[in-house]
């Protein structure tokens, strides 16, 4: 039930937007003052009334019909407060019946949304770097698809350049195929540093790099060849690593995709006389500060600009997208907001649609990576480590506890997932596998817990009886459950208005701290059968909740831990 809609609906007054009124519908600072309020202050100018008056207008004219128990008018804000019981039987009854659809709507129907996330580097590895990103795309594709909205994950990745060049030269002169087949990305790696450290002794390398990435440009035979075994070498290994973070693309359609389709931009930008030629190079220049958007290189070459610029226009051609998100670091502002204002003023009216959703980056303790360096940290190195830590944890603490390594695969994984997605995703973040594994913290070990938790209640109690006395609801813990299980829609959409998983991230941990709480001052087993059923129905609610809410960050639920 969508109570902000019911005290709206109770009011009966004139002189005010009802929507108006709808948006100002908010959870007061102080419980005690109610469930939910209305502040009038924003009204005050439009009805040329003090805020206290139009307060005390507002709350003599509410219906409070069944489920509102009190109406009240204190300085200036209107707050109300439902019966506990009526109001706990008709969350449950709707979490309950909605099961894993509960919080989902319907809001985007008919609306497509393109989010373009991971774009991980073909013969690079999948490192600690690609976490944040990757998780971020996953858990927004989720959410959108959640409410309703015709979701396209796009993988865009870096499949060309230069270093694909230097690799067949590592490749051709080191390489060998049988320890590629079976190390995968790892020898590769190997032999392109080995390229960096030899083209410092040996500068004309660079010249044979060079003349291979041409050759895959002209299309020749084995250079192409070359091209795809990197690709399909990286894209198996970093399948198996989106698999178990729960991750998946409809389009794979990277930087060499758009090769053919770069040079129609081009005409269009000459015609509309918005590319200029600065040093020989092809830019759009802008009327204020930001620096120009470089398009062409003086030697014709493309950028990174070019192949985004070609795709911003594939997308909307092929998707009609209403919105297509960015989920790229901040490094990339300036990037996108060249791109985005290049195409307003190509009279693209679309281009509003676009959005960069910035985040910060991760790093580990050991401090930052650089690939041509050869001090990476692979992803899956990481996701093992913190699963063998997991492990060890079930080990000390259940050590009869049955499928040990499916468990710990679960709460090592979630366990990280849920420790990159649990910050503002603009900040940056140090990852530490203690931290994010520490099951008493906010974590997602311990959100976890509470869901396995929820599952040991009934395996004491047994199943729910036909008897149920809300009643037993009617307390501070038990209201505080039904409260956070009844905001879980309005969770969904802020998160998604935000692009920001993070909203639902702390909303798990809200709900499994007041879970716990419930669980310590409440009896259950050794109430009468009423009162019992009534709290086992609001552990089954919150066990479900929690189970939606993870789901959407892409972390499974252990029925035991």
């Amino acid at each position: 039930m969508d109570y902000r809609q019911l005290i709206i609906d109770s009011i009966n007054i004139d002189g005010i937007d009802k929507q108006d009124l709808l948006a100002l519908v908010t959870a007061p600072k102080d419980s005690a003052m109610g469930d939910l309020c209305i502040p009038c202050f924003k009204l005050a100018k439009e009805m040329k009334k003090p805020p206290m008056v139009i307060a005390e207008e507002i709350a003599t004219s509410v219906d409070k019909g069944d489920m509102i128990e009190q109406v009240t008018a204190v300085a200036g804000f209107v707050n109300f407060k439902f019966n506990n019981v009526k109001f706990a039987k008709q969350v449950l009854a709707d979490v309950l019946a909605k099961g894993d659809d509960y919080g989902k709507s319907n809001e985007g129907n008919g609306k497509t949304i393109c989010i373009d996330y991971s774009s991980v580097n073909i013969a690079k590895p999948f490192h600690m770097g690609h976490l944040l990103n990757t998780a971020l795309g996953g858990a927004i594709y989720r959410i959108y698809s959640a409410l309703g909205y015709n979701v396209v994950g796009i993988n865009h990745l870096g499949d060309w350049g230069t270093q694909f060049g230097k690799l067949i030269v590592a490749y051709k002169l080191w390489g060998n195929k049988k320890d590629i087949n079976e190390r995968g990305v790892r020898a590769l790696v190997e032999i392109y540093v080995k390229f960096h450290k030899e083209e410092e002794k040996n500068p004309s390398l660079g010249d044979e790099a060079r003349a291979w990435f041409k050759a895959i440009e002209n299309g020749n035979k084995e250079a192409l060849e070359l091209f795809e075994y990197f690709k399909e070498i990286t894209l198996k290994e970093v399948n198996r690593i989106y698999e178990r973070l729960h991750i998946k693309f409809d389009s794979y359609a990277g930087e060499s995709f758009y090769n053919d389709k770069m040079q129609p931009v081009l005409d269009e930008l000459t015609e509309k006389g918005l590319l200029q030629e600065s040093e020989g190079a092809k830019v759009v220049k802008f009327d204020d500060d930001m620096s120009p958007c470089l398009l062409q290189r003086s030697d014709g070459a493309t950028l990174y600009a070019t192949r985004d610029m070609a795709a911003a226009f594939y997308r909307k051609n092929t998707y009609d997208f209403d919105k297509c998100l960015y989920v790229v670091a901040y490094q990339q502002n300036l990037h996108f907001q060249q791109i985005f204002r290049v195409l307003e003023m190509m009279g693209c009216e679309w281009s509003k649609d676009m959005v960069h959703v910035a985040h910060g980056m991760v790093s580990l303790e050991s401090g930052a990576m650089s690939t041509r360096e050869g001090n990476v940290v692979f992803l899956e190195d990481v996701l093992n480590s913190v699963v063998a830590k997991a492990k060890q944890v079930i080990e000390e603490k259940n050590p009869d506890l049955e499928d040990k390594d499916k468990i710990a695969e679960q709460i090592g994984v979630g366990a990280t997932l849920f420790g990159v997605l649990y910050n503002s995703r603009i900040k940056d973040m140090v990852f530490s596998s203690d931290k994010v594994l520490n099951f008493e913290g906010e974590t997602g070990p311990y959100v976890q817990y509470t869901y396995a938790r929820c599952n040991s209640l009934f395996d004491k109690c047994g199943e729910i009886g036909e008897e149920v006395d809300y009643s037993g609801l009617d307390n501070a813990s038990s209201k505080a459950i039904v409260a956070l299980l009844d905001k879980y829609p309005q969770i969904l959409q802020e998160s998604a208005k935000k692009y920001e998983p993070s909203v639902v991230t702390r909303y798990a941990i809200d709900l499994a701290q007041a879970f716990n709480k419930f669980y310590f001052e409440c009896k259950i087993n050794t109430e009468r059968d009423g009162i019992k059923n009534a709290r086992l129905l609001l552990t089954k609610a919150t066990r479900q909740v929690l189970g939606n809410a993870l789901a959407l960050l892409g972390i499974d639920t252990p029925q035991k831990m």
